[in-house]
């Protein structure tokens, strides 16, 4: 039995869930995800929903709808959202969409091309 080549791993940890997303993100995978994104942020109810994004190498609107629903569903909770380390291309698409106009976007300075210290 071979791994899935996109979905989400969830994590909670000190009051925040941690999805990560990996693979391609259209409208054949997005309800699945969205599923089981939704599934642990209505049981873990936490502080922070953070989605990382640095594992995703494909994502079209399916995509920009999904991450706009969970920033919704956080929001209802009264927990805030943020993206964290998007790819090249899926940054790309969330520039054009403007979303970092409601959602914050963190880089690490790995994900930034800065340097790393030896």
């Amino acid at each position: 039995m071979t791994a899935p080549t996109t979905g989400v791993s969830v994590y909670q940890n000190d009051g925040a869930l941690l999805c990560i997303l990996y693979g391609e993100i259209d409208h054949h995978t997005a309800r699945t995800i969205r599923t089981e994104i939704d599934t642990a942020l209505m049981r873990a109810r936490p502080a922070r929903l953070k989605l990382d994004l640095s594992r995703v190498s494909f994502m079209d609107s399916a995509g920009l709808g999904l991450i706009l629903g969970r920033f919704r569903s956080a929001s209802s909770i009264g927990a805030d959202c943020v993206l964290l380390d998007p790819a090249p291309g899926v940054t790309r698409i969330l520039d054009l969409a403007g979303i970092e106009r409601l959602i914050r976007i963190e880089r690490s300075a790995s994900a930034a091309g800065a340097p790393q210290k030896a």
